[in-house]
């Protein structure tokens, strides 16, 4: 399986054997992995989260008992079934884990963005809020939605529903495939443990997958699978959508839409930025890091920056990019960034290990200092690290010691093309790091990977090594950038995200600091 990806501090031809191997043995997104470091972290989230990743999918098929027609219930004629299984069958938990599959008992395909699957538990008080993860999905994590809503008609097992929703990109099943392992999870907000004992949906002893007439399963509006608790119908809408405009408060922020001229222009530094052109890892050892080649341009009425990295295939003729602020005074909070990632060069023949990111960080004091902390976004378009082709990853780093190579992370990772624009958020609190891609939950890191000191916020491009692409014909790379955005120690959601955004935008401001010095 996939090493973990090697850290943009850190030299990137050496890589980590700690992965921890896809649980249910299919080639895939793999589950949120990681080691047990040192510091003061909650040890019981460590145990979970191991125990979680060693967990074995064993799939089983049981027939589907025949469902009357009643208010709430689907008809014996579904077009799909859904299976489950839980890998936390404790009365009590730090989290509910709800793993299922969506198999297409029909004649004709079934596009997946028209299923929607409920789940029902009871709150753990009123005023209970919850949060939804993906930990790891054949579909892709990315595909892969979930909202939470208030049933209509309380019952004493359930109040609340989880409802599972798929975007395109999740795709069709053919008449009789299956999604594949979907391992999802949910936990208080505030991480304190959860009762699911008494959860309609929760079934203590379904440790392997089988059908549950406890989950529903509508299709374009129409129930199709499963029965609600009395009195309720899984067709009505959620009722806890996100917010769509920001919340009030804060202390801070930063924003800038880059609108500058060149890498040597007085706004930038003035702004607090960096344009690297120290050597130094990551990347390929000898190659140079070239203010010259950021850029800044302009289309759609908004400034775009620009990272260029080139190659002819030699260490000399190596030139990479960064961009990174100048302060590490950024730590909890939200941070948003618009991405757009290249699959192809720009000129020259394709095929080199190359890192497109955005990325906090702040350094390393000593091995396994306990007081490190990163948090990234990194596309590889031609694979790297031991992967054939393209990947994403989100990481969430706690330490690492260098030689000999030992890391503690955690990372979520989705081997399709994420080429073109891409809206990228991480929210981090002191609960966990949550991130999230177009809208859509990525990835979630529990309190085992918060920070404990400020970072910088980074934008770079650079290439692993040399053995993707061998020839010395010129080839260059670009990644481009739209905006930045950090609210400090507000955790928004993506939805409001853009509202803030397009609020600094109508306003015409172009770039805003209010972050104090860490």
């Amino acid at each position: 399986m996939t090493p973990p990806p090697s850290h943009p501090g850190e030299d990137p031809t050496v890589t980590s054997s700690n992965s921890s191997p896809d649980p249910t043995g299919v080639t895939g997104p793999t589950a949120v992995t990681g080691l047990t470091g040192t510091g003061n972290r909650t040890a019981g989230l460590r145990r979970s989260r191991l125990r979680a990743a060693a967990a074995a999918a064993v799939a089983t098929a049981l027939g589907a008992a025949a469902l009357a027609a009643l208010p709430g219930t689907a008809s014996a004629a579904s077009s799909l079934s859904v299976q489950y299984r839980t890998s936390a069958t404790a009365a009590t938990a730090d989290q509910s884990e709800p793993w299922f599959k969506v198999k297409n008992t029909a004649t004709t395909a079934l596009p997946l963005s028209e299923v929607r699957l409920r789940y029902y538990f009871k709150s753990d008080s009123p005023g209970a809020t919850y949060r939804f993860a993906c930990s790891w999905a054949v579909k892709g994590c990315a595909n892969i939605t979930g909202t939470f809503g208030n049933l209509s008609n309380p019952t004493e097992t359930a109040d609340r529903y989880l409802e599972i929703g798929f975007t395109s990109g999740a795709g069709s099943l053919a008449p009789g495939a299956d999604t594949g392992d979907m391992q999802l999870r949910f936990y208080q907000s505030n991480w304190q443990t959860l009762r699911q004992s008494d959860d309609y949906s929760f079934i203590a002893a379904q440790t392997a997958y089988g059908d549950s007439d406890k989950v529903t399963a509508t299709r374009s509006g129409t129930l199709v699978w499963g029965t609600a608790p009395a009195g309720n119908t899984p067709t009505d809408p959620p009722t806890t959508p996100p917010p769509t405009t920001p919340p009030p408060g804060g202390s801070g922020a930063l924003w800038d839409d880059f609108t500058y001229t060149s890498h040597t222009d007085p706004k930038i530094s003035a702004n607090g930025w960096s344009v690297r052109a120290n050597s130094g890892g990551p990347g390929v050892p000898g190659a140079t890091w070239d203010p010259s080649n950021v850029t800044f341009s302009t289309g759609n009425g908004n400034t775009v920056m620009t990272l260029e990295t080139s190659t002819n295939g030699t260490a000399s003729g190596t030139e990479q990019t960064e961009v990174l602020t100048k302060s590490t005074k950024f730590k909890n909070g939200t941070y948003a960034a618009r991405v757009k990632f290249s699959d192809a060069p720009r000129s020259g023949p394709d095929g080199d290990h190359l890192v497109q990111t955005f990325f906090t960080i702040n350094d390393l004091k000593a091995p396994m200092a306990d007081d490190y902390a990163e948090y990234d976004f990194e596309y590889l378009p031609n694979g790297g690290w031991g992967e054939p082709s393209n990947i994403l990853y989100t990481t969430s780093w706690e330490t690492y010691n260098p030689e000999p190579w030992q890391a503690v992370n955690a990372h979520t990772e989705s081997r399709q093309s994420y080429a073109g624009w891409h809206d990228l958020v991480v929210t981090i609190d002191n609960n966990a790091i949550t991130y999230y891609i177009d809208g859509q939950t990525f990835g979630t890191h529990d309190a085992s990977y918060l920070p404990e000191r400020p970072m910088s916020i980074n934008f770079n491009q650079w290439l692993i090594d040399l053995n993707g692409q061998t020839s010395t014909t010129p080839r260059a790379y670009e990644q481009q950038v739209d905006y930045v955005l950090h609210v400090k120690d507000q955790v928004l959601t993506p939805a409001q995200v853009n509202a803030k955004i397009a609020a600094y935008r109508q306003a015409g401001t172009a770039f805003e600091d209010t972050v104090p010095a860490s």
